[in-house]
């Protein structure tokens, strides 16, 4: 059985196959060589791969026998600029493609198909394909402790483009070099001009668009909290927020020029070294605007003026710049009435993390006010330690039906990192593969098996076990009965204090945390098995070893916690205060293998904490 991710929308088996051997060519057609040649080593790098070797050529001249495969571009015949026909006959490969980058895309698929056919026959085929959003994205949190590696960063951006994603945001707070601002990054091992330059180029040559990401309203609390800024906070001693009181800044105030000065200063030094006109301004969850500096202000004109006010002010800087500005689309979406005065030119974020997240009726919203929009759903890993995969592919699923219904312009596929950013990254693995999929095309990929897909195409597993464990390790949270927003009660179990546990988690039993400590076993009995292709194959398997570890960790708090057995409760303290020195042992060795150092204090500051009431 033939697998692709993502399936293409025409897919047509003929008769017969074609024997890929040694001594054939690549010829590069219908553009100029040097345009299609990155695509062609990559097809070549395929294949030596199967220890078979091909050569590149710019014409096909010479015996036809000799050309293996050829990669044409034929925009009259191929219309879409993503689009791509694939052709396997037994006289060889034909790719045609309106451009460059369907070619790529038609040597991904191609590589994919080559993948499975480890005696070399590849079946016989037509696939006819283009996407159904023309812009299929992913933003990763830098600015919640982790900062990736370059080398990780490479090795995601490539598995990313060979699931036709074409476009890369990385969630930036604080996590940039900016020159007259080390106090707020010094600690953070953050992106330098020269990493950002290298891997611009690094996305481009894989067609991905690396896009700007910059907060500039909310969420500026790693600028706050410091002496020189704190003056330019909403309420500079702290607010109240929906998720409880916050001691620290958070929001800009908008009604100081200053605040301004600070976010074009930023714009100066980030925007350059980007290749792409676009740029992420952010601008979400301003939830203490109106509570300090502007409450007057607000109270006349309302929260929602001031902040579409502010906002407008950014615009301008934005487009004065050169740049088409993206937002986060949540502050004013709650203001429907002021949607039409949003300028045409910009890009509203509508985005969500739940199951029954209202796409359908938010993307309305602007798609009748006429403002172009994404759709932004998530991978769910995030505050779960393992993922949620129901979830995960229900809200994916979710944003790309409603947001083809209310035409879209984007898919962006969000991966955050709340809370210490404790999950490993390969369990973002299977939201990042069926965005990528319902994103392409999405009456073909809804119910794409993506256990299967992710664990032939992420974890490069031919036992098949890898994507299935990370599937079902993502639904063990549904044991428990209890659902949470935006996360699950196994991560708060490691969160909350135990003291605070009982009234957290009413409803569950010991039973239902012993049943649940079995489900992790069960999900992850075949570990062994597991043979990963991957040149980080090892890192993989203890990456799924140590996350059940946790798993297990949270399930033995819960257990502490309900315990009334003074002696019982003494010796479960003992055990779990083992069991977790060995834990965080674990989590450090595999922070640093993926991750830059800075942020890792103060994310293994949230386990470390769990001593002192071990030792209590």
């Amino acid at each position: 059985m033939v697998t692709l991710l993502p399936l293409p929308r025409l897919l047509e088996f003929h008769a017969g196959n074609y024997k890929l051997n040694s001594g054939k060519r690549i010829a590069l057609l219908g553009a100029p060589a040097q345009e299609l040649l990155f695509s062609a080593q990559r097809l070549r790098n395929v294949l030596r791969e199967h220890q078979i070797e091909w050569a590149l050529a710019a014409t096909a001249t010479g015996d036809p026998q000799e050309i293996g495969a050829t990669l044409r571009v034929d925009s009259g015949r191929v219309k879409n600029e993503e689009g791509y026909e694939l052709a396997v006959t037994p006289n060889g490969i034909e790719i045609i493609a309106g451009s460059a980058r369907g070619i790529f895309y038609g040597v991904c698929t191609l590589a994919q198909l080559i993948t499975q056919s480890p005696n070399h026959p590849i079946p016989c085929l037509h696939i006819a394909d283009h996407p159904d959003f023309p812009n299929r994205g992913v933003m990763l949190d830098i600015s919640r402790d982790k900062v990736p590696t370059m080398a990780t960063l490479f090795d995601l951006v490539d598995l990313l483009a060979s699931w036709k994603i074409n476009q890369l945001q990385l969630y930036t707070e604080h996590t940039f070099t900016y020159r007259n601002h080390r106090e707020v990054w010094e600690n953070a091992s953050p992106m330098t001009e020269q990493d950002i330059l290298e891997l611009d180029r690094f996305c481009r040559e894989r067609f991905i668009e690396l896009v700007p990401n910059q907060n500039s309203f909310g969420h500026m609390r790693r600028w706050l909290i410091h002496d020189r800024y704190r003056d330019l906070a909403e309420a500079p001693n702290g607010c109240d927020t929906i998720w409880g009181h916050f001691d620290e800044p958070f929001t800009l105030n908008p009604l100081d020029p200053r605040s301004l000065a600070l976010i074009e200063e930023l714009y100066d030094e980030l925007l350059p070294n980007f290749s792409s006109r676009y740029v992420n301004v952010g601008c979400d969850e301003t939830v203490d605007l109106g509570q300090g500096r502007s409450q007057a202000e607000c109270q006349v004109r309302g929260v929602g003026r001031v902040y579409l006010d502010f906002l407008l002010k950014i615009y301008r800087a934005v487009k004065a710049r050169g740049h088409t500005m993206m937002f986060w689309g949540d502050i004013i979406v709650q203001h429907p009435e002021l949607i039409s005065e949003l300028p045409r030119d910009v890009i509203a974020l509508e985005w969500g993390y739940e199951a029954d997240h209202p796409f359908d009726e938010d993307g309305a919203k602007f798609a009748q006010a006429g403002i172009p929009f994404y759709v932004c759903p998530g991978t769910s890993s995030w505050n779960s330690i393992v993922g949620r995969t129901d979830n995960a592919l229900a809200n994916l699923r979710n944003a790309a039906e409603n947001g083809l219904k209310h035409g879209a312009m984007g898919y962006l596929i969000t991966d955050w990192g709340d809370n210490g950013h404790w999950q490993y990254l390969p369990f973002s693995y299977i939201g990042f593969a069926y965005g990528a999929a319902v994103s392409w095309a999405f009456a073909i990929n809804r119910d794409i098996d993506i256990a299967r897909a992710t664990n032939l195409f992420a974890f490069g597993d031919p036992t098949g076990t890898l994507g299935q464990i990370a599937f079902d390790l993502g639904n063990v949270y549904q044991t428990l009965g209890i659902e949470l927003h935006n996360s699950t009660v196994l991560f708060r179990l490691m969160q909350w204090e135990l003291d605070s546990i009982p009234e957290n988690i009413s409803g569950i039993t010991p039973d239902l945390l012993k049943r649940t400590q079995h489900a992790i076993d069960r999900a992850m009995k075949l570990l062994r098995r597991s043979k990963p292709l991957r040149a980080d194959a090892q890192l993989l398997i203890a990456e799924f070893e140590s996350a059940a570890a946790i798993l297990h960790h949270a399930c033995q708090r819960g257990l502490l916690a309900l315990e009334t057995n003074p002696a019982r409760a003494r010796a479960l303290k003992r055990k779990l205060k083992i069991d977790l020195a060995r834990i965080i042992k674990d989590y450090r060795k595999l922070w640093h293998a993926r991750n830059r150092p800075g942020g890792f204090k103060e994310s293994v500051a949230r386990l470390e904490k769990l001593r002192k009431e071990y030792d209590q």
